[in-house]
């Protein structure tokens, strides 16, 4: 199989969960680091599919990878090349795809529940789970691009992921590791604390005190959602 492509544009954020499902399901995948200085591939179909992960930046920033990671995007979709998004990586494919994204009514910072849509596609995506705690860590949100249909939603952001066909886009992050969430706790001090008038934003000890409890069933929803979306993988 051709290796799966793993976009990051953060150090901090990298694959997380993903890369030990892929690792235990045999998966090759390589990491373009763009954060690194790795460059964006030309062409979707070198690859069997390609994951977008998160990062503190916003889709509408001047950036010079973005315009041709969007480009990356469209011709995946167009070549039936699967896509996945984590966050930022969720934005990404949305305004790739004729969506567009913007400030969300408030900051999301920690674990927050998400209720999964009750309809065929929801179904078909979580199985009989009606909601799950998710971890959050955004200000924007994405538009649902032409042909989405919704999948998750939450009390402080309507839109938490949508599919495309075989394409999944996620604003809340299900590939947490107990790691992630103390790391991203240190690094993301100062804008906790300036958020904390956010109901949706939890201090740094409540996130990791509850990660214990929370992270075994985000896994295995995040198991449910990737099982999923690698069997749209292209083959050799």
């Amino acid at each position: 199989m051709k290796p799966i492509a793993i976009f990051r544009f953060a150090a901090a954020e990298g694959p997380g969960y993903l890369a030990e499902f892929l690792d235990a399901h045999a998966i090759p995948w390589k990491l373009i680091a763009i954060d690194a200085g790795d460059t964006v591939p030309v062409f979707a179909d070198v690859f069997a599919g390609l994951v977008f992960m998160g990062g503190p930046m916003s889709v509408n920033d001047d950036l010079p990878w973005i315009a041709p990671v969007l480009s990356l995007i469209r011709e995946a979709v167009a070549d039936d090349t699967p896509v996945l998004g984590h966050c930022l990586g969720g934005q990404l494919i949305s305004k790739a795809l004729g969506g567009a994204v913007t400030r969300n009514p408030v900051k999301e910072i920690g674990w927050g529940a998400v209720t999964v849509v009750d309809h065929a596609a929801g179904r078909a995506a979580f199985g009989e789970l009606c909601g799950f705690d998710a971890f959050h860590w955004h200000g924007e949100t994405f538009s649902l691009p032409p042909h989405a249909v919704l999948l998750l939603s939450s009390a402080h952001c309507a839109h938490q992921a949508y599919a495309v066909g075989k394409h999944l886009a996620l604003q809340c992050h299900v590939e947490m590791t107990d790691a992630m969430v103390a790391e991203w706790c240190e690094i993301g001090a100062d804008e906790i604390a300036a958020n904390l008038a956010s109901p949706a934003v939890q201090q740094a000890a409540d996130m990791q005190q509850q990660a214990a409890a929370k992270l075994p069933q985000l896994h295995r929803v995040a198991e449910q959602l990737y099982t999923r979306w690698i069997a749209g993988l292209k083959p050799r």
